[in-house]
């Protein structure tokens, strides 16, 4: 199992596109994306617990409830969210894909981001669709992820190589995601391709089943958005048996998504709105993996803790109070935390109380770009790991203006 180039468009049969179509003002910015799948595929999704849900969603839904697709399209700058006629206008987007690409509208994934309450016009799609089909490549990964991007400050893809019944198999994904992150499915938009044969029942448990650990333990800024969404075709041109139960093959392919999916989350979460740093806290020693889980995020949510680290400050009572609120019963007198980073590690605190520690290593450990926050507990075997960022003054300044 390796990483290799290609993004979504690794796998076998699949292409992709990334054009600038008019939703954005801003013409240097690509708006508009198109996956494709040469072959109809199996498809799975999972979407924001957040009540309010984006139009798109919806009709995504509706759409991949027979567990198939062939296409994603996805537009950035409008989120199609609390519209009156956003169902319409999702549908509408749906049926004007399938017509360029000459398959059902039901086939397509349908996806949108960018400012909520605001009429989506898609004239504007609709103009772009013939040229957006046109530049569909192999090697249109890239152009995909860029027009997928809101506040983001780069694209975000990678792809992983994998064995299954002796076939060469991939998988890769693009995703997008910046602000409004917070650790409840979803918690951004990725878009995954494979070229594996699954079903579309197993290809639906393994991206269930790996969201637990990886999406939904992220958080930048604590908000739930609207439009979050993970999809996923799987159009099996790889030619292995297909995967209709758990087995071997189906662990393969979870540690080929698992991969994927860790490094799409760092992605997120390193590109935080306005952050400097990628924040990892790892817990260990908790009663159990819940407990485990509960504490890492209740940590890496704290506006205090994300502060002390933008300011490179060992401020690790931040870190206790964290846990001290997450809700979990924790024996705090056996709290031991430590602060590492490719410049060192120090402990700063053993048994719940504070330690000795130099405060010239410690901030020069806290300077970094890649933070972790690591915390043992003492109660059991539990354990787990939450992605986020530091909170900077470019947050303020983003949020506070992103409409107007």
């Amino acid at each position: 199992m390796k990483t290799v180039t290609g993004g979504v468009c690794a796998a076998k049969g699949f292409k992709a596109a990334g054009i600038h179509c008019g939703i954005r003002k801003n013409h240097s910015k690509k708006d508009l994306a198109l996956i494709f799948s040469e072959v109809p595929a199996s498809a799975a999704a999972v979407y924001t617990t957040n009540l309010v849900k984006g139009a798109p969603l919806t009709v995504t839904k509706a759409n991949i409830a027979d567990g198939k697709a062939q296409a994603m399209i996805c537009n950035s700058g409008n989120a199609n969210t609390c519209n009156a006629d956003g169902i319409e206008k999702a549908q509408a987007m749906c049926a004007m894909t399938a017509q360029a690409l000459g398959i059902k509208a039901e086939d397509v994934i349908v996806a949108s981001t960018g400012v909520i309450g605001q009429t989506l016009d898609i004239t504007p799609i609709e103009t772009g669709l013939a040229q957006l089909v046109s530049e569909l490549s192999d090697e249109g990964s890239s152009n995909a992820a860029q027009a997928i991007m809101t506040t983001d400050t780069q694209p975000k893809e990678l792809a992983v190589e994998f064995q299954l019944d002796g076939k060469t198999c991939h998988i890769g994904g693009i995703a997008k995601g910046s602000g409004m992150i917070h650790p409840n499915m979803a918690t951004m938009l990725v878009f995954i391709t494979t070229d594996a044969a699954i079903s579309p029942e197993m290809l639906s448990l393994a991206l269930k089943g790996d969201i637990q650990n990886t999406f939904n333990m992220v958080s930048v800024d604590g908000d739930t958005s609207t439009n979050d969404m993970v999809s996923i075709l799987a159009n099996g041109l790889a030619g292995n048996e297909e995967i209709t139960a758990p087995g071997q093959d189906f662990s393969v392919f979870m540690k080929a998504l698992n991969t994927l999916t860790v490094y799409l989350c760092r992605c997120i979460a390193g590109d935080g709105e306005g952050a400097t740093k990628l924040l990892e806290c790892s817990v260990s020693g908790a009663a159990d993996e819940a407990a485990a889980k509960t504490i890492a995020k209740s940590i890496i949510c704290s506006s205090l803790v994300k502060a002390a680290m933008f300011g490179a400050d060992a401020n690790w009572g931040r870190v206790l109070c964290a846990i001290g609120y997450s809700g979990v019963d924790v024996d705090v007198n056996k709290v031991d935390v430590s602060f590492t980073s490719p410049a060192g590690s120090v402990e700063v605190c053993k048994d719940g109380a504070g330690i000795p520690f130099s405060e010239e290593l410690a901030k020069q450990v806290l300077l970094e770009k890649e933070i972790g926050i690591n915390v043992s507990l003492g109660d059991g075997e539990g354990q787990a790991v939450a992605w986020g960022c530091d909170l900077t003054y470019e947050y303020v300044k983003i949020n506070g203006d992103y409409r107007t």
